[in-house]
């Protein structure tokens, strides 16, 4: 940063797990918050003689989530042994998928505020998942928990196309969203069910035109998407330090070994190693929430040998047309489609159409409902995405048991049109409606409200407010347009906000000018 045209990428694996009742290879529970170890068989703990047998609900899931992210899905795939050894995984082995990927080559489009960006998906494959860790912070013991062993995953790897903390950021929402949307999963973060690592490097300008790469970062522990965003922020100020100061003492760009990376050539460091130049490994890093920092915790001198092998004990699977034309017709209207249509058809901002898509597809249709009742799209966006919302949040209900209906917000929204009651006169109305069940109409005349509309009778009140703020009026004069605001004001409080404001406007403007 700092003046340096310095381009950032980044590349995220994502892992989502599945929203079925039972786990990949066994009928285990997936349910979170069991008590430990008490959720597993001798499938998932690996023991001698148990046979995994595929759920079929997982791969239909991880179907649809493919699909809606525009990859192409191999009529053919197998099942591989990811071979490793660590104390939460009891096989010693963990069943994934690696030369053949039951999908690959997708995008999702995403909007950071810049703007639509097209993210390209390079595979989402399935596996399953290993058990959890338990550290005792205090140097205690360790212990395992075999309940997450097995579960089905979906990871999702992008292509290194974000280049910015708030393009990861937003590209993890927009997953979540599609995901939640489609039912395939509830992608909490807080519950393990949404994970990510992010892998993170810089390309430096040179003078020549072509960049110098630094050394590739993978981040973990990444548990928030605001901790997604800030940890890329500060990984990219930590590689800029340390490329300027490692770079021609310790570092040497290798020339020789330059390659393309879009529209211009990157060249690697080398390192200075026993007389030799080697290869600067990738790092793992863990990012600290508490303190905010990056910290590298190893570094990888040559690439893990899993030992992939194809996995014997159970079949390649076949994906038929008729299969992915069903599954297709099933998605529904995905969350980039929606938000373009909202656009179009209700000539709504790229904003607004996203407030409204966030909430999901539900809140978006009890927008449209709205939108028919009123006829007019922006202001009922306006009260969906302000009162209506908070009301739900406050409440903890979903719009499906919404305390009003959409009719009855865009009678509100239409009454407000026509009588002209300020925004504090429409509040009380939409609370009477809320808590009496009443129709708007019926809640303004519960409420007492009578609209002044009378020509004559606004009149006499403006000229007493005018008589009571000769210095507004003098400031007026002056040229100050906005002193008329507090004229304005008087005339709001007399009429107890029941008149028209344009009406208000049009006869202070033309008293005022003839004082």
């Amino acid at each position: 940063m700092r003046g340096m045209n310095h381009r950032v990428v980044i590349g995220l694996e994502t892992h989502v797990q599945l929203l079925t009742r039972t786990k990949l290879f066994c009928g285990c529970s997936t349910r979170f918050g069991l008590p430990p170890n008490s959720a597993t068989c001798p499938v998932c703990l690996g023991m001698p003689g148990s046979l995994p047998v595929m759920n079929h609900a997982a791969f239909q899931l991880a179907l649809r989530a493919a699909l809606a992210l525009n990859c192409r899905i191999a009529p053919f795939t197998k099942w591989d042994r990811k071979n490793y050894y660590y104390p939460d995984l009891p096989k010693n082995y963990q069943i994934s998928q690696y030369d053949l990927p039951f999908s690959h080559d997708g995008w999702l489009e995403i909007d950071a505020g810049a703007g639509a960006k097209r993210i390209g998906i390079i595979r989402a494959h399935l596996e399953e998942d290993a058990g959890k860790m338990l550290h005792d912070e205090k140097g205690g013991e360790s212990l395992v928990d075999l309940n997450r062993t097995g579960t089905p995953l979906l990871e999702i790897v992008s292509r290194p196309d974000l280049s910015s903390g708030e393009e990861a950021k937003a590209y993890l929402e927009e997953i979540r969203l599609l995901l939640r949307e489609l039912g395939v999963s509830d992608c909490e973060m807080q519950e393990g069910s949404l994970r990510c690592d992010a892998n993170i490097n810089l390309h430096v300008p040179q003078a020549d035109g072509s960049y110098v790469a630094t050394p590739l970062v993978e981040v973990k522990n990444l548990n928030s998407f605001r901790g997604v965003e800030r940890a890329m922020k500060y990984e990219v100020e930590r590689q800029l330090g340390e490329y300027r100061q490692k770079v021609g003492s310790e570092w040497l760009v290798d020339r020789d070994a330059g390659k393309a990376f879009g529209d211009y050539q990157v060249f690697p460091v080398r390192q200075k190693k026993n007389g030799e130049l080697t290869s600067v490994s990738k790092a793992t890093a863990g990012w600290n929430d508490r303190r905010e920092v990056t910290e590298i915790q190893r570094r990888k001198e040559e690439a893990s040998d899993y030992r992939y092998f194809p996995e014997p004990d159970l079949a390649p699977v076949t994906v038929s047309p008729s299969v992915l034309e069903r599954v297709r017709s099933e998605l529904g209207e995905l969350p980039a489609v929606q938000r373009a249509r909202l656009q179009t058809q209700y000539g709504l901002s790229a904003y607004d159409a996203g407030v409204l898509v966030r909430q999901g597809r539900a809140f978006a249709a009890f927008f449209e409902g709205v939108a028919a009742s009123c006829g007019d799209p922006k202001e009922a966006c306006n009260w969906m995405a302000n009162d209506f919302l908070q009301t739900l949040n406050e409440r903890k209900l979903g719009v499906e048991q919404a305390p009003i209906s959409a009719a009855a917000l865009g009678e509100l929204i239409q009454e407000v049109k026509t009588t002209g009651l300020n925004k504090q006169r429409a509040r009380e109305v939409y609370a009477a409606m809320l808590a009496g069940g009443l129709g708007a109409r019926d809640a303004i005349a519960k409420l007492g409200f009578k609209v002044v509309a009378d020509e004559g009778q606004l009149l006499e009140i403006i000229r007493r407010a005018i008589t009571a703020n000769p210095k507004a009026v003098a400031d007026f004069k002056k040229g100050k347009v906005k002193a008329a605001d507090a004229i304005k004001g008087a005339v709001m409080r007399e009429t107890k906000g029941a008149a028209k404001m344009d009406q208000v406007q049009q006869l202070l403007l033309k008293e005022l000018q003839q004082q």
